[in-house]
Parts: C-alpha cells; sequence; structure tokens
C-alpha cells in the first residue's frame, strides 16, 4: 500500500505541477505562449506520462473523483479509498507549492487566478454557477467512462494510457474558458489553497462536480459497458 500511495502523490503531483504549471508559467508568455491548446496537452500529456510511468503499481487514478467511480464500479476496493484520496490531495498541494515558488520567483510576479477553478466572474467567460455545474459533471463522467471502457478487457492492451490521455485533452479543450477545467478535486484543492479567497469559497463545487460526474460515469458504465 506504501508503494501505491507513493505512485499516486507522485502521479498527482505531475498532473498539476505540469498542468497547472503550463498554465501558470507558459500559456500567456510573450510571442510564444502556448495558449489554451498547449495547456489542454499539457494536462493530457502528464496523465499518459505517469499511467505509463505508475499505473502498473497504483492503477494510476491521480484523482479523488476518479478513485470514487471505480469504486462505484467495481474496479477498486473501497477500503483504499481514502487513503488514495489522501496521497492524492497531499501530491497536488506539494506541487502546487513548488509551482508558487517558482511563480513568484522573478520580479513584480503576478499570479492572478493562480490557475484556480471558479465559476460567475471567477470563470475565464464568466460562465455562471449552473454552467460550471453542468460541465463539470458531464465532463468527468465521461472520464471515466473512457476510463473504464479503455481498461476492459475487451479493449485492445496496452493503449488505455494514450485513450484516457487524449481525453483529458478533450476535456479541457472544451471547458478552460467555463472552469479553468477541474474534473479533479485535488487539482482544484492544490491550486485553491494557494491563491485563497475566492478560489477556497468556490472550491466546494469542484469537489461535488466531479465526484457527482464520476458516479454516474460508473453507473451508466456497469449498465451499458459490463453487459455481454
Amino acid at each position: 500500500m506504501i508503494k501505491k500511495l507513493g505512485a499516486e502523490f507522485l502521479g498527482t503531483f505531475w498532473l498539476v505541477f505540469g498542468g497547472c504549471g503550463s498554465a501558470v508559467l507558459a500559456a500567456a508568455f510573450p510571442e510564444v505562449g502556448i495558449g489554451l491548446l498547449g495547456v489542454s496537452f499539457a494536462f493530457g500529456l502528464t496523465v499518459l506520462t505517469m499511467a505509463y510511468t505508475v499505473g502498473g503499481i497504483s492503477g494510476g487514478h491521480f484523482n479523488p473523483a476518479v478513485s470514487v467511480g471505480l469504486t462505484v464500479a467495481g474496479r477498486f476496493p473501497a477500503s483504499s479509498l481514502v487513503p488514495y484520496i489522501i496521497a492524492q490531495v497531499l501530491g497536488a498541494i506539494a506541487a502546487a507549492g513548488v509551482l508558487y515558488v517558482v511563480a513568484t520567483g522573478k520580479a513584480g510576479a503576478e499570479l492572478g487566478g493562480f490557475a484556480s477553478n471558479g465559476y460567475g466572474e471567477h470563470s475565464p467567460g464568466g460562465y455562471s454557477l449552473t454552467a460550471a455545474l453542468v460541465i463539470e459533471v458531464v465532463l468527468t463522467a465521461f472520464f471515466l467512462l473512457i476510463i473504464l471502457g479503455s481498461t476492459h478487457g475487451r479493449a485492445p492492451a496496452g493503449f488505455a494510457p494514450i485513450a484516457i490521455g487524449l481525453g483529458l485533452t478533450l476535456i479541457h479543450l472544451i471547458s478552460i474558458p467555463v472552469t479553468n477545467t477541474s474534473v479533479n478535486p485535488a487539482r482544484s484543492t492544490g491550486q485553491a489553497i494557494f491563491a485563497g479567497g475566492w478560489a477556497i469559497e468556490q472550491l466546494w463545487l469542484f469537489w461535488v462536480a466531479p465526484i457527482v460526474g464520476a458516479i454516474i460515469g460508473a453507473v451508466v458504465w456497469k449498465v451499458v459497458g459490463e453487459k455481454d
């Protein structure tokens, strides 16, 4: 279990540092900024690379909502759920802390929202709480479907991390303008702790919506995907 938790810590650290780091440090860098497309691919690549690296140790969840969804789907033991979530959140906080040190390491640094997730006036596109709730639920549900389907025995072996990584990329391409994209409560928590203020106040949504979405995705898969 210690190795599994360590793998989840490292995987979530890499997801947050790579994904949020690209948003904070590189998205709008003068003249050569990577933009929303680059940030979307950064998140997808973090999951793809760490799924291949440590997925064989822990299953490569890196996300409390994914762990909940896999538990509901019967793919993950409930007894391991809380330790996994703790390891994931700690990994996200550690990554956000390192990113904070780097991001504040130049004169006149302005962190802005520090890649935190938000709705209303803190949504990148000004989208409402309802819009944020709906998109986070729907996209997390489909993320679980992608995970459950690509790791099923019927799927070609060895390709699941690619499908999952590209799925997360697509999710970010759709929803960065709405919420800055969470679908991952640990990712949201790490950034919110260092952004403070409104990010902490709105954090509840980015726990509730992804977990609800993950449960929906798991239930849909059990009805549709597990039938022969």
